[in-house]
């Protein structure tokens, strides 16, 4: 009740410097903090409901960061399974566990989707064994098997760390920096930590730039065309867009064209959109 403005509507504050990872940030509301994970957070999104006569246009790109990391380590096997319009996580586990496809089950396919992200992010054994109930030997054997697998993306891994240790700083595909003073500390822990942050800043900053550019060329485009259509929201990899209910097929169209095409990269980048009354029925 306290946020909400004359217009009788909730508006949020976005921060463009907030996040080490170049990310906007959202506050007083956070509205980038609306629970999806569960059935109950999920039902939350029902309370965002576009104005009268209008409609929520949402568009969510598919797996960016991995599609960055494809491009950014020019893996041959990630890029082609990308631009297959393969599901990266089941031939990540057929790969992974020496299977073939057709037997890949929904348990080993989300494991496989733990081990896909969680190199993103520089994970341990020890952590992944946590994350998806494996032993640590298990654990250790998944992520060798899949370095092996994507063996452009460990060599990328390794040269990230040796080239931020150079420079001091790491940096996204669209030179933007992040300075790493922690790669030569005396402290074990510090450095671990400056290594993670060399091998994801690159991808998540990047994804986080993508996200920003397209976020002009849509407003731009709406603009240009002389559509009542706007960007209203942005939470991670998604966009949201209010438009009168005669409008809505076009800004879907807009939308996800500008999405995926926002930047000129190895792997085709990819936006899921949907249309509805309510931010759940969009979703």
């Amino acid at each position: 009740m306290k946020v909400i403005a004359d217009d009788g509507r909730i508006h949020t504050s976005f921060n463009q410097v907030e996040t080490r990872t170049g990310r906007i940030s959202s506050l007083e509301p956070n509205l980038q903090n609306i629970p999806i994970r569960t059935e109950l957070g999920r039902e939350m999104r029902k309370f965002f409901v576009a104005g009268d006569g209008n409609l929520l246009v949402d568009a969510d790109y598919s797996q960016i960061e991995l599609r960055v990391l494809a491009d950014l380590a020019s893996d041959e096997n990630m890029i082609n399974a990308f631009n297959n319009g393969d599901d990266i996580h089941t031939i990540t586990a057929s790969q992974v566990f020496g299977l073939p496809v057709e037997m890949i089950t929904k348990q080993l396919r989300s494991r496989a989707k733990a081990v896909n992200f969680g190199i993103v992010y520089g994970i341990g054994a020890f952590s992944l064994a946590k994350d998806i109930g494996v032993t640590r030997k298990e654990a250790q054997e998944y992520i060798d098997n899949y370095l092996a697998t994507y063996s452009g993306v460990a060599s990328y891994m390794n040269h990230m760390i040796d080239l931020a240790k150079d420079r001091g700083y790491s940096e996204t595909l669209f030179n933007r920096r992040r300075y790493l003073p922690e790669l030569s500390s005396s402290n074990h822990m510090l450095k671990s930590f400056g290594e993670r942050v060399a091998r994801n800043m690159p991808i998540q900053g990047t994804a986080a730039d993508i996200i920003k550019i397209a976020m002009v060329k849509v407003d731009k485009r709406l603009s240009d065309e002389n559509m009542k259509s706007k960007l209203i929201l942005q939470v991670h990899d998604e966009l949201i867009v209010e438009a009168p209910e005669e409008e809505a097929q076009k800004a879907l169209q807009i939308v996800t064209e500008e999405m995926e095409n926002a930047c000129k990269m190895k792997v085709l980048l990819r936006a899921d959109g949907a249309i509805g009354k309510t931010w759940f029925e969009a979703h």
